[in-house]
C-alpha cells in the first residue's frame, strides 16, 4: 500500500498577498504616495504613453 498525496500545508506567513492594480489617476490622488506609483504616474504624463497600471502596495488583500 502507498500513502496518498495530501494537501500541502502552507503557513500564513508564506501565503502570497495579492495587490490591486491601480492606474496613474489613482496614484496622483493617493494620500500616501509611494516611489513606484509616483514613477509610474510620471511615465504616464509623457505624450503617447501606454500603461496597464501598477500593483498598489497599500491595497494588500488579507488571505
Amino acid at each position: 500500500m502507498t500513502k496518498g498525496k495530501g494537501k500541502k500545508v502552507v503557513a500564513k506567513k508564506e501565503k502570497v498577498r495579492g495587490m490591486r492594480v491601480v492606474t496613474s489617476e489613482v496614484c496622483e490622488v493617493c494620500k500616501t504616495p509611494c516611489d513606484i506609483g509616483m514613477a509610474y504616474a510620471a511615465r504616464m504624463r509623457e505624450p503617447g504613453a501606454v500603461g496597464k497600471g501598477v500593483p498598489c502596495i497599500l491595497t494588500k488583500s488579507k488571505g
